[in-house]
This record gives structure tokens, C-alpha cells and sequence, in this order.
């Protein structure tokens, strides 16, 4: 096992005019920045919808592929939430061409990085055509460019399986809010789609009682339910598909992948060359149908060379090559799937929701992830409006680095809308102060009701979840308020909409654990003046816990960073509060394992519930162990020696220890669980990873593979920052990344030595430090 000690070598003055040396007589190549050697390429057809290819921008996320000499791809967009709160699809379309080009000779699909979009390519005979397909980062569009070298015939086909009311077969509520427990007779409602002025249009209108209103009612709310924020109530998506010179043509209807569906086909006039297939879609909660009709029908140009430059910015942030000269190893492939896995993350970089870490806007039909579930394309497990804070917060931490923090502002305001329900929810059950959030908590700020409990005791606590697995678990909104600090210290921008968010968060642990103290005995504090965090929960692992490791690791950091904050520091009451919340913070418990000191999940427990590994949460993310600090050696002995710790390990899925292995400094290690982690999924889209512990594509598989890769080659503490932390030097790597204080470092090493250090602004130079 290799290690490396607390602080590696600084770089002296001399060290960096030798490097700025090398750099002045080096000319950065330019194809470092383009992200084309990634980009995916098939030429042959796909069988079916689990070997499509990602495609979007903006919030819209597309799974395009080609069968039997078809052109086909499902469209989603962020936020499309039915009655039941599931996260539906738009729709599916299906183009077809003849004669079809794609019948004999040449094929090729390519998902092109550098502009955001996917082209598709064929030839037969003497027929040849170019199709590009892309989404518009700023407005709400798909847009398809079809080019022929010939006029051909075009046929376009809207399908849509939700013409009629669906009844939920067992186990597919696991798509909705009420998971497991749905009530008798559930149906998914039917959309309505009809021709209009030579175009499709398609919507679902969510009706007034939605499982938005159950869930109150479930929760003893109903007195304070106009106070509540409700996300579901005639909350309107759709849109319209149009292309110049086609015309409606019929509906028909058919079975793909087992599920029943209609088409709306629009086909040419005439044989055409050139077709542009528009698909305008709209989403809002109106108080009728013809407002949104109105907005939806208003004219968008999308501009192909602004969307493109878009993109080209994008990549222009950041980047990560491995070996970029050998293209067959397994350090180009794991590059390759950095940054596939990036774009990914880019196609919701401005949805009115955060990306869902199961499945994103990209899952494609059931059947091919299970084969049992024998569902509509709608399905994905763990819901759509449901929202898991520890698989959330793997998908948005690693846009820090990657420079995309502006991608984060769904996250964070999925949270802040959400305080005046989670406060209201501390008043209303314990008649304090504090905002309460749940593990799993709906969009509308409640906890999901299957996990709530519909069959509970009625003596009990009704602000409590009745479930074994996220009983007290409210720790997890602490990582959120941890990013948004985070942000502020990487970007410098005003975060001021957000402190009261982090305050109610950090209150609600203060007045609860007083509360409960209080509820038990005499006394608020132990007889130290510290907080009694019982019962807790240290992750959804050790369960009704006394002072669990995660939670103490969370709000110490949360605190302190919250206090040093200068708006923070000017206010005298919030100052003087901090100080003394501070003080009431017990310490995070140690305990010996054969004769070394470890970091403990918590000072007890009464049962192990689930798989997670919480003593090493105050590494990551807390960083209160780190290569900075003389106290790493409790962590690695934590690593080597607890036996949970090693039993739990794996690189499935949400699960971080890559990203541990690479905070500790132990290269072989992490090495060994980067590759697991970011090698090609069993899919054909290489970063298509999963199902693991949740669905395919698993976001928060690729979101904690990112960190990890982040973690080895660049690790920051308050200035200081630290480069090739946990590096195999063997691997060459070209890398720019982002560090706090707006600061960007480029550098390239090549055969074990640094031939490139670009640091921006130029004074951080001197907070480098080389291993």
C-alpha cells in the first residue's frame, strides 16, 4: 500500500520559473480542449432502445438511436411531473425515410461532443443522408436537420403510449410517489394529442387532486396545506412537433418493446432534400389550458452557432486526458467516460429541477434493466419527484472542479424553495424552530409517503418517519448547505438568498436535540454543555445512534464554515449564536480496533441497517481528515482495520470509496477502484452505468467515479492547493481543473515529470503544492 505523508513538497520560486521555462518553449496544443477524440461512434444499427445514445442541452434530454432503418429517440425534460408525481416522458419519435439510406452500405451515429448533438449517417445505393439532431441550451426546442443528396419521401411519427388511461401493474408505482403502496386502481391519466394547423400537439394537464393532496392529509397537515408548496396542481407539459411542407397524415397504432401505443405521423407533400423537424415543448402550472397553449405556440428561433458556441465554452472549463495518445488502454477509456458522463450532466445544466441520480433525463425502456419489469418507458425505480439527498449530492459535487457551478443552481433551489415547508413541518409537530428535511423528501418538501409509513402506530410522532431505514436520518441537507458554501468559496458569487437555508438547517439540530432531551428528562445538555444526538442515525447504516459521526462531522463544518463567512462575522446576534452552537457540537468519537485509533461510526448503536460506511464521511466530505492535517493516520487505520469499513467497500454504484481512497492518499487503491468505477458499462453507451443500487443510468455511479478522478489529481484546503495527491505517476494526464477563490490550474505530466503548470489568476502559484 502506498501512502503519501500530510504535505508534499511546496513549490519553491525557482521550481516555478523552471516550470514557467518549460511552458514559454512548449505551445499548448489546441486540440487539448476539444473533446472530439470522445467522442461515441457506432457504425452499425442498434436492437432496441437500451443501445441508444445521450443527446440534449439546456433541460432537455433526448435517447436516440436507429432500428431496422429507423430513426427513433424518447425526449424528456426536467420537471414533468404526473398526478402521481412521476417523472414522465415526453413522448418517442420515429422518422423514416425512402428510399431508406440506411438499409445497405454505410452507417454511422456519432454522439459529437463539441457541438452537443448527435449525426447520424447512411448510405444505399445511390441514397445518402445527414441527419443532426440537438437540443437548444436556451430555449426549450429539439431541433432535426435532415439533409438528403436526393429528395426523398419523409415520414415523422409522434408516439405516444398514454393515449388512454394506464392502470399501474404491480410494482410499477415504484416510478411514483407512492412506490410500493399505491392505492387500489391507480392509473397513470392520459395525455391528449391531436392535430392542429398541420402540427402535433401533445400535453398532460395534472387534474386538481394529485398524490400531493394524500400525502398531506397522511401527514396531519391538512390545517396548514395553503402553506405548503405545491409543484403538482395543474402543472401542464407538452408541445408541438412541426415541420415545414409536412402535413398530418393519419394515426396509427402499434406495440414497441411490449407497450401498446398511437402515432401521429406528419409525411411530405412532395419528396424532399431538406427537412427541419421542430419539436417546441412547454411546461407550467396555468390556471387553464389555453395560457399555456398561448405561450407554447409563441415563435423560438433556435440559433444553431450560439448553441455551439455554448458547448464549446462548456468544454473549455475543464477536462481531464489519460494517455490521450494511446486511445486502446484502459486510462483513455476511463477519460473517455469522464467526459461523456460530464455531458451528460450538461444536457440539465438550466432545468427547473436538479438532474435525478436515477436515471437523469435518459433512461430508456424498463425491460432492458430488469427483465421482470415489463413497464412503459416512463418507469424508473426510487420515483421521479421523490428525492434522495445522499445519491443527489454525488451527482452535484463534482461540478466544483469541473468548473460547472453554475449547473448547481437547481440543486440548491430545490432546497431553498423548500425551507418554509420543512420549518413549518418543526413547528407544526415540535413547536420549535428549524428547518426539518428528510432523506427522501417530495418536491413538494414532505417525506415520501410509502417511506412515511401509510400503516403506522397511532401513538406515534407524526413529524417521524416510520421506517427503519431513514428514521432520524435529517443530516443529508447539511451536504447541500456544505455545496452552496462550497460554491461561494469557489466562485466568490453572493450566496446571501441562501443563508437563511443553511441557518434553519443548522437550528433545526439545535432546538430538536434540546427538545428530545428535553422530552426524556431535566436537562437540554450532557454535563459537558454538549448536545445529546440521540436518536440519530449515522447514514441509513447505524441506527438509533448516539452521537453518529456523520452528523457531528456536518454540523461542525457547516458552522464553521457558515461563521466565517464576512456577512456572517457583521452580524453580532448570528456571530454570538454561532460561537455557542459551536461549543454544543460533541467531538466525533474514537475507538480503538487491534490497538490503533479509528474514527467510529458513532459512540453506540443499536443494529446495522444498511451498507454505508459513515466513519469516513468526516473525510469526505467533511475533509476534517485529510493530507493537509497530522491526523490522517486515525483515518487510513480507520480504512485498513475496521471491519465493516472493508466489508462495505465496492465501487458500485452511490458507493465513495474511491473517493476515500484518493483523500488518503492511497494511490494503489484507488487506482485499483477509479478504473472499476469509470471502465465501459455493460451497455453500449459506455456511461450508461448501472442499475448498481438504484437504475440505469445511474448518475450517482458516474457523479462519485467523477469526484474520485477529481480527488486524485487535485485536492484543496481553504488556499492551498495540492497537486497529484493520489497519483499513479505511470499514467501521463493533461488536466484543467477548478480550485476555490475563481482559481483554474492546467498541467500536464508527461513520463513522471510536470512539463505544463498554467495557474489562473497567476498569485495562487505560491499555494501549489506538488506530491
Amino acid at each position: 500500500m502506498k501512502t503519501n505523508p500530510s504535505l508534499k513538497l511546496r513549490l519553491s520560486v525557482l521550481q516555478i520559473i523552471s516550470t514557467l521555462l518549460i511552458i514559454s518553449s512548449a505551445t499548448p496544443s489546441a486540440h487539448a480542449q476539444n473533446p472530439s477524440s470522445y467522442n461515441v461512434i457506432w457504425e452499425s444499427q442498434s436492437r432496441n432502445s437500451s443501445e441508444s445514445m445521450p443527446c440534449g442541452g439546456g433541460d432537455i434530454g433526448m435517447n436516440v438511436w436507429v432500428e431496422n432503418g429507423d430513426i427513433l429517440f424518447y425526449f424528456s425534460r426536467s420537471g414533468t411531473f404526473d398526478e402521481n408525481n412521476a417523472l414522465l416522458k415526453a413522448g418517442r419519435v420515429r422518422i423514416r425515410l425512402s428510399p431508406n439510406p440506411f438499409e445497405d452500405d454505410f452507417f454511422r451515429q456519432e454522439l459529437k461532443l463539441e457541438e452537443g448533438r448527435v449525426i447520424i449517417k447512411g448510405k444505399s445505393n445511390n441514397t445518402f443522408s445527414n441527419i443532426q439532431i440537438w437540443a437548444d441550451v436556451f430555449n426549450p426546442v429539439i431541433n432535426v436537420n435532415v439533409t438528403n443528396n436526393k429528395p426523398l419521401k419523409v415520414e415523422i411519427f409522434y408516439e405516444n403510449w398514454r393515449y388512454e388511461d394506464r392502470l399501474l401493474r404491480k410494482n410499477e408505482s415504484n416510478q411514483n410517489s407512492y412506490k410500493w403502496a399505491p392505492p387500489e386502481g391507480l392509473t397513470t391519466k392520459k395525455d391528449e394529442i391531436f392535430f392542429d394547423n398541420g402540427k402535433v400537439f401533445f400535453y398532460h394537464r395534472n387534474e386538481e387532486e394529485t398524490v400531493f393532496d394524500a400525502t398531506v392529509e397522511q401527514q396531519s397537515l391538512n390545517d396548514v396545506k395553503e402553506q405548503i408548496f405545491n409543484p403538482l396542481k395543474h402543472l401542464t407539459f407538452g408541445g408541438l412537433m412541426e415541420a415545414e411542407g409536412l402535413k398530418p397524415a393519419g394515426i396509427s397504432s402499434g406495440v414497441y418493446n411490449g407497450t401498446g401505443y398511437k402515432a401521429w405521423k406528419i409525411e411530405s407533400t412532395t419528396n424532399r432534400k431538406d427537412t427541419h423537424l421542430k419539436i417546441r415543448l412547454h411546461t407550467k402550472q396555468t390556471n387553464n389550458l389555453n395560457e399555456w397553449k398561448q405561450e407554447l405556440e409563441k415563435s423560438v428561433v433556435s440559433d444553431s452557432k450560439k448553441n455551439i458556441a455554448w458547448w464549446k465554452e462548456f468544454w473549455n472549463r475543464s477536462f481531464i486526458h489519460l494517455r490521450p495518445d494511446d486511445k486502446t488502454g484502459k486510462e483513455f477509456e476511463i477519460a473517455r467516460n469522464y467526459q461523456i458522463f460530464r455531458y451528460m450532466l450538461g444536457c440539465n445544466a438550466y432545468g427547473t429541477y436538479p438532474t435525478k441520480f436515477n436515471g437523469g433525463l435518459f433512461t430508456y425502456d424498463p425491460s432492458h434493466v430488469d427483465s421482470t419489469f415489463i413497464f412503459t418507458p416512463d418507469f424508473r425505480k426510487w420515483g421521479g419527484g421523490t428525492h434522495t439527498a445522499q445519491n443527489q449530492r454525488l451527482v452535484y459535487f463534482p461540478m466544483l472542479k469541473s468548473g460547472d457551478a453554475d449547473m448547481m443552481k437547481p440543486q440548491f433551489d430545490f432546497y431553498n424553495r423548500l425551507l418554509p415547508v420543512a420549518e413549518l413541518r418543526s413547528k407544526v409537530y415540535w413547536g420549535h424552530d428549524g428547518a426539518c428535511f428528510t432523506e427522501q423528501i417530495e418536491n413538494f418538501g414532505l417525506p415520501n409517503p410509502s417511506e412515511y409509513g401509510w400503516k403506522r402506530p397511532g401513538h406515534f410522532d407524526k413529524g417521524m418517519e416510520y421506517n427503519a431505514w431513514l428514521e432520524y436520518q435529517w443530516d443529508t441537507a447539511l451536504e447541500f448547505c456544505f455545496m452552496i458554501l462550497e460554491y461561494h468559496q469557489y466562485t466568490g458569487q453572493d450566496i446571501s438568498a441562501y443563508l437563511p437555508l443553511i441557518e434553519s438547517t443548522l437550528r433545526f439540530f439545535d432546538e430538536h436535540y434540546q427538545y428530545l432531551a428535553n422530552q426524556r428528562g431535566r436537562k437540554p445538555l450532557n454535563e459537558d454543555g454538549k448536545l445529546i444526538l440521540y436518536p440519530g442515525s449515522a447514514c441509513e447504516t447505524y441506527k438509533m445512534a448516539y452521537n453518529a459521526t456523520s452528523t457531528i462531522a456536518a454540523l461542525q463544518t457547516v458552522s464553521k464554515r457558515l461563521a466565517g463567512l464576512s456577512t456572517v462575522q457583521s452580524d453580532t446576534a448570528k456571530t454570538k449564536y454561532l460561537t455557542e452552537f459551536l461549543n454544543r457540537i460533541p467531538e466525533i468519537h474514537i475507538r480503538e480496533i487491534d490497538g490503533y485509533p479509528t474514527i467510529a461510526p458513532a459512540m453506540l448503536w443499536e443494529r446495522i441497517n444498511n451498507i454505508e460506511t459513515p466513519q469516513l464521511y468526516p473525510v469526505f466530505p467533511w475533509s476534517i481528515y485529510s493530507l493537509f492535517k497530522p491526523n490522517l493516520d486515525i483515518a487510513i487505520n480507520t480504512w485498513k482495520y475496521d471491519q465493516d469499513v472493508i466489508r462495505f467497500r465496492s465501487h458500485i454504484g452511490w458507493k465513495q470509496d474511491a473517493i476515500w481512497a484518493a483523500r488518503l492518499g492511497l494511490v494503489d487503491e484507488a487506482k485499483e477502484l477509479i478504473i472499476k468505477k469509470l471502465e465501459n458499462s455493460a451497455t453500449r453507451f459506455p456511461a450508461f452505468w448501472g442499475p448498481g443500487f438504484d437504475w440505469t443510468p445511474d448518475h450517482n455511479w458516474g457523479g462519485s467515479g467523477m469526484i474520485a478522478l477529481q480527488e486524485m489529481l487535485l485536492q484543496t484546503e481553504d488556499d492551498k492547493i495540492m497537486l497529484f495527491p493520489c497519483w499513479d505517476k505511470s499514467w501521463d494526464v493533461h488536466f484543467k481543473l477548478h480550485a476555490p477563490y475563481n482559481t483554474t490550474i492546467e498541467c500536464k505530466l508527461k513520463n513522471g515529470k510536470i512539463t505544463l503548470l498554467n495557474v489562473m489568476p497567476e498569485d495562487r502559484k505560491k499555494d501549489i503544492y506538488v506530491n
